[in-house]
């Protein structure tokens, strides 16, 4: 099917893949009048990570996994609809909608008396209650230096009055951040109002507003009674509370006993048949609905998968590239995995796999002519579509850019080069260059006769091997010598943050609705985040800072096209792939469906025991 037509069913409507929903709940038999009535069994919730974790400050995170975890543990004062297609926003913490002024540069919001902190002893014995205040320590903890936050950028951006020179003042004077001094960006207006205003416009400053695994609020009372172990003590308002952490092991949370009466609430689209069933079927029930959530590490595919198929786990996030075939052949669920009533939920993600180029690497960095020629040829070299039928099984479609489906900016019927593999033209771009064989060993050699050797970063499992055979096998084909620079994936981040390695490919999902999210791999100001190519470009910075202010429209669309072009351009990024979710579960797990924009599920999907075998 073309690649184009494929994205466009799976937005309009392929949200997921599913058995039916319509397994009743089972009947306990009524006890004796004599005897009291068994306890229910506790809702478990099992199923594995990929990928180890790094922590759970919410300002010193940016990897999924981690925020998995504390979209759970915190909350934003907005959230997305967990059933609405296209996304909505709704109040989470707050009491209602924001009231925006007609620039959008004040945005004025009321939180919800009554929702309180779980118990900790940083609170001293006192039930502590959120407020106001909360969100204001919470945002300015992003600008604190000494948060190394990788997502200041992004709240920097926001162009809250007076926040940035709080961060200048503190990195000038290196005195400890002010958090006591007043700005007019930032402020309480009394215990339950909170009022941001901003530089310039912000059109689409919800959906900042809307992210509990970031800008969930924190409590500053714990922050400074644990401020050197803020990553491993979380302490939020949220659904559930961090009950036992094994560093890169093992993660249980539990329903937060004293969780404030919140009840599941859903705008699913009228001809959205799962999600209107969904709503007939939870709508009313208070949540969360499951009393536990035990989370494994299980890095290599196979015993993720056998984990999973076995009964082990309740859940599969994602269903591994080498099992694909056998899960869910041509896209369907396997008859023999149907029988077993396993689910399938498929969907396009709003997300790229990605590798970037190092532009600070004395080999492949910088933006001279023959810099960026070796780049387009390394891309050019690249073969994506073997690449999604052989490692991926046939689970991607080739990316234009780096904006992702189901965001502005995306236009699934634009082409580039990107998506090119051309070994005749990356050959004669190498020659051209001088990037030729100079010794007669058979490999290239650098213009000035030095060895050419590409270093890719990769991780130690399986599936990394597999993309390690078609690195060597992609770049062999133009002559280019290949060495690999091995290390555990939060090594790796660390190293890529810290401008160390030359490429590595890795994803990237989007947090909001605006394509503008994924140009911060891009933006200058967030080199050191999510700037791992180190990427500086005035012309793309512009176009940022442009979009950022702009309304929606056409207008915006076009300077959206100009930002593919400069990547296209300069190469700082070569972007594989969107990819295709297959996520299962077992019968007994209802309700599941992935969102688009955010990580927070678990409070809208029940586990029925009654439908797990007896053992």
């Amino acid at each position: 099917m073309n690649p184009s037509r494929f994205l466009r069913l799976l937005a309009c409507g392929l949200a997921s893949v599913s058995l039916s929903l319509s397994l009743g709940l089972g009947l306990a038999l009524p006890a004796s009048a004599s005897s009291a009535e068994a306890p229910a069994a506790p809702k478990v919730l099992r199923y594995a990570f990929q990928i180890a974790e790094t922590g759970f400050d919410p300002a010193q995170i940016s990897d999924t996994y981690s925020r998995i975890i504390t979209s759970h543990v915190f909350e934003a004062l907005y959230s997305y609809d967990y059933l609405a297609r296209p996304i909505k926003v709704r109040p989470l913490t707050a009491a209602g909608m924001p009231e925006v002024s007609a620039d959008f540069k004040t945005w004025t919001v009321r939180i919800q008396p009554g929702i309180f902190f779980t118990d900790d002893p940083a609170f001293k014995g006192k039930r502590r209650e959120l407020v106001a205040e909360d969100y204001v320590y919470s945002y300015k903890r992003f600008a604190d230096p000494a948060s190394k936050s990788p997502s200041w950028t992004t709240v920097g951006d926001f162009g809250l009055i007076g926040l940035n020179e709080l961060r200048e003042q503190a990195l000038k004077t290196k005195k400890p951040f002010n958090y006591e001094q007043p700005i007019e960006g930032l402020r309480a207006l009394d215990r339950y109002t909170l009022q941001f205003k901003l530089k310039e416009s912000r059109p689409r400053f919800i959906y900042g507003l809307a992210q509990s695994d970031r800008f969930g609020a924190v409590a500053r009372e714990v922050m400074e009674a644990y401020a050197d172990r803020t990553m491993e003590h979380p302490v939020g308002t949220g659904p559930f509370v961090l009950k036992d952490w094994r560093r890169s092991s093992r993660m249980v949370l539990e329903k937060n006993p004293a969780y404030r009466e919140r009840y599941y609430e859903a705008e699913p689209a009228a001809d959205d048949a799962e999600g209107q069933a969904l709503l007939a079927r939870f709508k009313g029930r208070r949540i969360p609905m499951i009393d536990r959530v035990e989370i494994a590490i299980i890095e290599e595919s196979q015993p993720r998968w056998l984990s999973f198929v076995g009964g082990e786990h309740d859940l599969l996030d994602r269903v591994p590239p080498e099992f694909v075939n056998v899960a869910l052949p041509k896209g369907k669920l396997a008859p023999n995995l149907a029988k077993r009533g396993f689910q399938l939920f498929r969907v396009m993600g709003a997300e790229s796999a990605f590798t970037f180029f190092n532009l600070e690497d004395k080999t492949l960095g910088g933006y001279s002519e023959d810099k960026v020629a070796l780049r387009r040829a390394l891309s050019l070299a690249l073969n994506i579509e073997r690449e999604i039928n052989g490692v991926r099984r046939g689970q991607a479609v080739p990316a234009q850019s780096m904006i992702p489906p189901h965001t502005s900016g995306y236009d699934a019927a634009y082409k580039s080069t990107n998506s090119d593999f051309d070994i005749p033209r990356a050959k004669a771009l190498l020659d051209l260059y001088g990037y030729v064989d100079k010794d007669g060993d058979g490999w290239r050699d650098m213009p000035d006769g030095s060895p050419l050797v590409i270093e890719v970063a990769t991780q130690p499992d399986a599936l990394s091997r597999q993309y390690d055979e078609l690195w060597q096998r992609n770049f062999g084909a133009v002559n280019i010598r290949t060495k690999f620079f091995h290390g555990k994936w939060p090594e790796q981040l660390k190293q890529a943050r810290a401008g160390k390695l030359m490429l590595w490919m890795l994803a990237d999902s989007a947090n909001a609705p605006d394509g503008l999210d994924q140009m911060l791999r891009l933006y200058s100001p967030a080199i050191g985040a999510r700037n791992y190519a180190r990427f500086k470009s005035a012309e793309f910075d512009k176009l940022y800072e442009q979009l950022q202010v702009m309304p929606d429209g056409p207008e915006r669309e076009a300077l959206f096209l100009q930002v593919k072009r400069i990547q296209a351009t300069y190469v700082p990024e070569k972007t594989h792939v969107h990819r295709i979710i297959n996520d299962m579960s077992q019968a007994w797990v209802i309700g599941y469906r992935r969102p688009l924009f955010s990580n927070d599920f678990w409070q809208f999907i029940d586990v029925d025991n009654s439908l797990k075998p007896a053992r």
